[in-house]
């Protein structure tokens, strides 16, 4: 009697060529707006079909890559307008969250804010982008992780990837920095005050504003726009 393998390893099966695919974005082994050679990535991890197709419709999902009827799967790239469309929603999600964490934000966990916020700033001194990135997550992780929205913080996540990791952009623009750091401030200081809903109107309104960041966006994904309008 032939015993099917149990679902979990299927499931890890499919989790490592997601993973193993993800990375190869991140490390622009395969770029945006290339189309993919399935039975060559096939031999180059050693798979089958089924485990591919599956991890590349998760990818699908969450907007990484699209897959073309009669013509392939293309790693998704970036324009103008998806970017727009990602801030919309980041700043309709963050918040959301903000506000409805409002009574279980604690002078404990601003004063948690206010540290991270310095260690930014620090971290731009020494030009050290990388650093200054993860704490911004972590900054914003202060209020996101009291939402007990699950698919919430799962979106956010993915919009983050989606914009800053797929590929990361190998340098950034120092003057976007400062200006977050001061909008961080601003946010610590309505917390400090219990302002939390003019908090979560300026993370909204200001802080994750297209409109607002327009020309941060636009120089830091320069060579982006360039290539859309040539294109």
């Amino acid at each position: 009697m032939i015993i099917p393998l149990a679902p979990v390893v299927i499931s890890s099966l499919r989790e490592r060529v997601y993973d193993y695919l993800k990375e190869a974005m991140q490390g622009r082994h395969l770029c945006p707006g290339e189309t993919l050679d399935l039975k060559a990535l096939e031999a180059e991890i050693g798979i089958s079909r089924t485990p591919l197709r599956d991890a590349l419709l998760q990818l699908a999902a969450e907007g990484f890559v699209e897959i073309l009827p009669r013509r392939g799967v293309r790693v998704t790239a970036l324009t103008l307008g998806r970017i727009r469309d990602h801030y919309e929603i980041l700043a309709a999600l963050e918040g959301t969250a903000l506000r409805n964490g409002a009574g279980r934000i604690t002078p404990q966990r601003v004063e948690r804010m206010d540290a991270l916020n310095q260690q930014m700033r620090d971290a731009l001194l020494r030009d050290d982008f990388d650093g200054f990135y993860s704490l911004n997550l972590e900054f914003h992780e202060c209020w996101l992780e009291l939402s007990h929205n699950e698919e919430l913080k799962r979106t956010v996540r993915i919009l983050k990837q989606r914009l800053y990791d797929f590929p990361r952009n190998p340098g950034f623009v120092k003057e976007w920095e400062e200006s977050s750091t001061e909008e961080h401030a601003k946010i610590v200081a309505l917390l400090r005050a219990g302002d939390v809903q003019a908090a979560a109107d300026f993370v909204r309104d200001v802080h994750w504003s297209f409109a607002v960041q327009e020309p941060f966006i636009r120089r830091y994904y320069a060579a982006l726009f360039e290539k859309e309008i040539k294109e």
